[in-house]
């Protein structure tokens, strides 16, 4: 098992940055493929952007393409997202989660199901 806690939500201006982490505790971080979610009032969760064990393939959500940025850090055992140019529609509950894909350090997973550990989520606010 992996637990996961996320940081770095806050109240930012329409146009501004914000990064958010998220710290990986327990099994050996590197076996699983990561991911943001988020979740905006009165909506579902949504995927937003997806990382490889290896780091080296993502995936973005249409609407984030060009504005954020997923990494992950192995050593440190985080992942993070950067998020520019916000808008008030990027408003929402952001969690981070895991899924074990030993087999394939590449692959990335881009649907809900397909995760198997969340973390408690951060909350990001975009005010216009």
């Amino acid at each position: 098992q992996v637990q996961l806690v996320e940081s770095g939500g806050g109240l930012v201006q329409a146009g501004g940055s914000l990064r958010l982490s998220c710290a990986a505790r327990g099994r050996t971080f590197s076996r699983y493929a990561m991911g943001w979610s988020g979740q905006a009032p009165g909506k579902e969760r949504e995927f937003v952007a997806a990382i490889s064990r290896s780091g080296v393939s993502t995936d973005y959500a249409e609407f984030v393409k060009g504005r954020f940025t997923i990494s992950r850090d192995n050593a440190k055992n985080t992942v993070s997202l950067q998020m520019n140019s916000l808008k008030p529609e990027d408003t929402a509950v952001y969690y981070c989660a895991a899924v074990d894909l030993p087999w394939d350090p590449n692959r990335v997973r881009t649907k809900e199901r397909e995760y198997d550990y969340w973390g408690q989520g951060t909350q990001v606010t975009v005010s216009s």
